[in-house]
């Protein structure tokens, strides 16, 4: 057992048996919305996400529910319910990631005894092989032609900024002018989604998309100080919450359905390692923080693995 391990469990052996009794009384809901939530606000990037997912997932299910009546068969039934209800497994996931995550830090802060809950995890589902999506340079024509039709006034240059750096769309939307550095083609990610800040290096095509933004902010009259947002509804003057309802036409118009506004970011990947790059530099320039997020492209180089073992096989010959 690890020092901070033993720590631990001296300080919730050494919490009174009536002290523990009365936090265990407190429902799931309550220690959310007393303890777990302001924790959150300070720690996490994005803390609504969690509160919407708790409110639509388990407040009215496990919410009421005592610490003391979270046992296994209930926690397994409430897990079935959503197999019933048919969400994605990644999405199930998600949420038995964050009654996880609660149970954790109820028994690190005492409000569980720590024998009572030791085996109180939910296992999460298997998802099975990673499903990714590459489009063709004709699929990413078709796209943002059809983007080009679209009413909304930033799309086009959006998508096409999403395809020439990898970046998640959630970068895009809440970039500000400041992170751009058109001199020297670096992109500044504050907190990125692992919640490190990331650079993303821009080519010659992405310096123009950025210059192109620019040039349509100043027709919608649209500041764009420092501090501004790159991309701004022209009517509210405030970054947008999301792109789905736009993504969702423009890719009806174009007959792919299943095409996720994410899949140009694998697109991104697979392009790179098609013309040679390494899982290292590929890395990188995604801002993957482990190497495991970036081996899920490796299967996209067996031309290149077979050249590598031939180096050895001539040095032997």
């Amino acid at each position: 057992m690890g020092l901070f391990s033993k720590l631990l469990k001296y300080d919730t052996d050494s919490i009174p048996a009536s002290q523990i009794a009365a936090k265990e009384a407190m429902t799931l809901a309550e220690f959310f919305d007393a303890k777990y939530y302001p924790h959150a606000e300070s720690t996490r990037k994005r803390p609504k996400s969690v509160l919407q997912t708790f409110d639509k997932h388990m407040r009215r299910s496990l919410g009421p529910l005592r610490f003391a009546e979270l046992d296994n068969a209930t926690l397994d039934t409430w897990v079935r319910d959503q197999i019933k209800r048919q969400y994605e497994p990644g999405t199930i996931n998600k949420h038995i990631f964050l009654v996880n995550r609660l149970m954790n830090l109820a028994r690190r802060w005492g409000y569980i005894d720590q024998n009572t809950f030791e085996d109180r995890q939910i296992k999460r589902l298997p998802l099975g092989d990673y499903k990714q999506r590459f489009l063709s340079p004709a699929e990413i024509a078709a796209i943002l032609k059809s983007a080009q039709q679209d009413q909304h006034p930033f799309m086009y240059y959006i998508l096409k900024l999403l395809i020439l750096t990898g970046a998640r769309s959630g970068e895009a939307r809440l970039a500000r002018c400041c992170d751009i550095d058109l001199q020297t083609r670096i992109w500044t990610v504050p907190i990125s989604k692992n919640g490190r800040a990331r650079r993303i290096v821009l080519s010659g095509s992405a310096v123009e998309v950025l210059k192109d933004i620019r040039e349509r902010n100043s027709v919608f009259q649209i500041s764009t100080r420092r501090s501004d947002y790159i991309f701004q509804n022209p009517r509210f003057h405030r970054p947008y919450h999301c792109f789905f309802s736009s993504w969702e036409r423009i890719r009806q118009r174009v007959d792919m359905p299943n095409v996720r506004i994410h899949d140009l970011r694998h697109t991104y990947a697979s392009m790179l390692i098609n013309k040679g790059a390494s899982l290292y530099e590929v890395q990188k320039l995604l801002g993957h923080f482990h190497i495991s997020m970036t081996e899920r492209y490796a299967h996209l180089m067996p031309n290149t693995l077979a050249e590598r073992v031939e180096i050895v096989a001539g040095l032997v010959d």
